[in-house]
């Protein structure tokens, strides 16, 4: 058996996998410590333009040391890959627990919305705004200690530059400001994110939740929401203070702090003792990849190519009917299908995440990845669904559907009832828009 190895960490199994990236359980063969390391491929993301993205990811994980954030040991390099050394957390997501145990109990919430606070305070102490935090995010450690993860849409703004302006992030935990496409202060709109997170701790669903994103947008734009009876007077009034939908009256970090629920049993975390941070083997990782002498992982690895270049040669050909290359049939439908789009990969991912939610589906996204699960439509068994975005050409999308659990016929009608709701996401090939327009003429002539 051939050990695989890079520098002085031995190569275990794969535990994630992403669009760019996979996820692989290592160990430090010197400390005997567990880590989780991130493997990219070099040419993938030079071609997709994503350096300035992975470098500004790696170096807010090397700035930010707290005992709430995953840690970031190191990045080493080879000629063609890019391996990013993290802390291994071996609790889960914090996503899951909500998924499995339903709300959580008053107590267990404050706690994990205590350190959830403490975390993104000293993130925005270093200059450094999350803009994604919602439950998926939140790893658990082995004591039951929040770990913030997934800094892939941080930002850090340029010197002298107060607002961001990009729009991202999972609709239903983003502030009204972020959706209002006008410049925006990272660290307020996180402090909205907090708020979302703390009422779904509380009551096992989100606070804005409609299957129309135009209607979505509007409640959280106006924050349409009401607290559960079962909610405290003192987390009832904490949350209406986070969920100000005007960002300039919005409750600061530092009041949240001052507040009688949440300074209630509050045990502020013990910050890592100081440590002098460089950025030099991130620069390293991304310069003169002739010069690495880091080892190669042994074997083949089969990257495959992430671009199908003859995609757009396929649409241009009248001859083709697409619905069979991505529909594969009647009997397939029962369990596994496909549908292609051309909007942007996050978008057609937060468009399935809100449809699935209002649907009454719990979702859990990993990368590009999303598994849907809830009781079937009579309510007496699981059903569970995979959904997995894929990159067939740099305009095109494919998502691939595939029932995990459940009935054959509540899959076929979980799927069309997702596919009806998800209209102006889904492509169509110009074949079939033409039959329907022949079809509406003929009707007329009629």
């Amino acid at each position: 058996m051939v050990v695989r190895k890079v520098g002085k960490y031995e190569i275990g199994r794969t535990i994630g996998e992403g669009t760019f990236a996979k996820v692989k359980f290592a160990q430090n063969t010197e400390t005997g410590e567990s880590v989780a390391m991130k493997v990219l491929d070099r040419s993938t993301i030079i071609k997709h333009k994503m350096i300035d993205q992975i470098k500004r990811e790696i170096s807010i994980m090397k700035l930010v040391r707290h005992p709430y954030v995953v840690r970031l040991h190191e990045v080493l390099a080879s000629r063609t890959k890019i391996y990013i050394i993290l802390e291994f957390i071996t609790g889960g997501e914090l996503f899951d627990k909500i998924v499995h145990h339903g709300r959580l109990s008053e107590a267990e919430a404050r706690r994990y919305f205590q350190q959830l606070i403490d975390g993104v305070d000293y993130c925005h102490s270093k200059g450094v705004y999350h803009r994604d935090l919602k439950p998926e995010n939140l790893l658990l450690d082995s004591q039951g200690n929040i770990k913030i993860s997934d800094f892939g849409l941080s930002a850090l703004p340029e010197q002298g530059v107060s607002l961001l302006r990009t729009t991202c992030g999972t609709p239903n935990y983003v502030a009204p400001e972020v959706l209002g496409h006008k410049g925006y202060n990272g660290a307020v709109a996180d402090i909205w994110s907090c708020g979302v997170i703390l009422y779904v701790l509380m009551a096992g669903y989100l606070p804005f939740d409609e299957l129309d994103l135009t209607m979505l947008y509007s409640k959280i734009e106006k924050a349409e929401f009401s607290c559960p009876s079962w909610f405290p007077v003192g987390a009832k009034s904490l949350i209406h203070r986070i969920l100000d939908p005007k960002p300039e009256t919005r409750i600061t970090i530092e009041q949240v702090r001052n507040d009688e629920w949440f300074n209630k049993d509050y045990v502020p975390a013990r910050l890592i003792e100081y440590e002098d941070v460089n950025l030099d083997d991130v620069d390293a990782a991304f310069n003169d990849p002739e010069e690495r002498k880091t080892d190669e992982l042994c074997g083949n690895e089969d990257t495959g190519p992430l671009i199908l270049n003859a995609f757009d040669l396929i649409i241009q050909s009248q001859g083709l009917n697409l619905a069979t290359l991505f529909d594969r049939g009647k009997d397939s439908l029962k369990h596994h299908t496909r549908f292609v789009s051309q909007k942007p990969a996050r978008v057609v991912l937060s468009s399935m995440e809100v449809v699935a939610q209002s649907m009454g589906f719990k979702t859990h996204i990993r990368n590009y990845k999303m598994r849907v699960e809830g009781l079937s439509a009579n309510k007496t068994a699981h059903f569970s669904i995979i959904l997995e975005v894929f990159e067939v050409a740099p305009t095109f999308f494919m998502v691939d559907i595939q029932k995990a659990a459940g009935d054959a016929s509540e899959y076929l009608k979980f799927y069309k009832s997702f596919c009806s709701n998800l209209d102006g996401i889904i492509w169509k090939p110009h074949t079939e828009s033409s039959k329907s327009r022949i079809n509406k003429s003929e009707s007329r002539k009629r």
